[in-house]
């Protein structure tokens, strides 16, 4: 009685479960061929596109998840890609796509797109690999990277974006997103992303070749301690000569015997001075012992003769020589001479003087 009432009177559609699937075709354009009055030049270089006013009406019908993120398929070559949405303010029948996205579907211009509604995760991890070995001349790519990603809600595995830094086009390839999905993109807006780099296309590792220094100073030759006026006179106190050619030509001195018992001749060593060395012969190491330095041999001053001046000095101190004898005498008396009669055989003194 009542069903066919409620169904009349609510409608019967309005129990049915609603559809949440954005799906439509697009002749596609690049951005450089929208009109002047709505290009925006900028968005070439980011991972937005531009669809008409239409496409906003049946969204807006639909219960679909925000941020708006779109799936563009090309049935031609079954490339497929992600972007988000810019603006809607495209021609009827049309949508405007970044050069790159248009490289990476295979697209021409006017050829039709088929483009539907999605849902991504969050992105949490992504690796790209630079184009170009002139990305590396950028100071900081990572601060770079993470203002460029601003103009970009999705990121799909085996894209080539394109972003314009300093008046230059640097391409980047996107080789592994995390968390991974069955379209391969992740949502990029409102997330912590971490990112991995790639070597660049071309990029040769640098051989590792250790740097040989120069030695700080010139090896001296045994001829050059003879060139000046007061010039070598360390070379010279250590007859640098004699020891440069000595020390090449025999490093073991002593002497030998023989099985028969007879002397063995002694030959000295012939004394060479300093001019007579060869110029373009090397110098010899100074021998010296191991972990000291050496800073010359101790100056041993000679012991001057006596002068004439000296000579009367000494011996008027010799002159002069004897014992001394002391002020003081001794308490007891050296002279034994008995001559005189002793103060105890005196007689006593009378107790008065008569005087006359």
């Amino acid at each position: 009685m009542f069903s066919g009432f409620g169904s009349t009177m609510f409608g019967g559609a309005a129990f049915a479960p609603m559809n949440n699937k954005f799906e439509d075709y697009f002749r596609c354009y690049p951005i450089a061929m929208m009109p002047d009055s709505i290009r925006k030049d900028d968005a070439n270089y980011g991972g937005k596109i531009f669809l008409p006013s239409s496409a906003l009406n049946k969204l807006s019908m639909l219960h679909i998840r925000y941020p708006m993120l779109f799936e563009l398929l090309n049935e031609t070559t079954q490339k497929k890609t992600h972007s988000g949405i810019l603006e809607f303010v495209a021609e009827e029948g049309r949508a405007y796509l970044p050069q790159w996205m248009m490289s990476t579907l295979e697209l021409q211009p006017g050829q039709l797109v088929q483009i539907s509604n999605c849902d991504l995760p969050l992105g949490r991890f992504v690796k790209i690999e630079p184009q170009s070995v002139d990305f590396l001349e950028i100071s900081d790519p990572k601060a770079v990277l993470e203002n460029v990603l601003r103009r970009f809600s999705t990121l799909t595995v085996d894209d080539i974006i394109e972003i314009n830094y300093n008046d230059t086009i640097y391409g980047i390839k996107v080789l592994e997103t995390k968390p991974e999905s069955s379209g391969q993109g992740i949502c990029v807006v409102e997330t912590d992303l971490e990112t991995d780099f790639a070597p660049p296309v071309g990029y040769v590792e640098p051989e590792y070749k250790p740097k040989s220094q120069a030695p700080t100073s010139k090896p001296i030759t045994p001829t050059s301690v003879n060139r000046g006026a007061g010039s070598a006179t360390m070379a010279r106190s250590l007859n640098y000569a004699n020891l440069a050619t000595s020390s090449s030509t025999n490093s073991f001195g002593g002497s030998g015997q023989k099985l028969s018992g007879k002397a063995v001749e002694s030959t000295k060593p012939k004394d060479i001075s300093v001019d007579d060395l060869d110029p373009e012969a090397p110098p010899a190491p100074f021998p010296i012992a191991e972990n000291k330095l050496f800073f010359g041999f101790p100056v041993v001053l000679p012991t001057p003769s006596p002068t004439d001046e000296e000579a009367e000095s000494t011996n008027k101190q010799k002159a002069f020589h004897g014992s001394g004898q002391s002020l003081r005498q001794s308490k007891k008396r050296k002279d034994k001479n008995n001559n005189h009669t002793p103060l105890k055989n005196h007689s006593r003194s009378p107790d008065y003087i008569e005087i006359d």
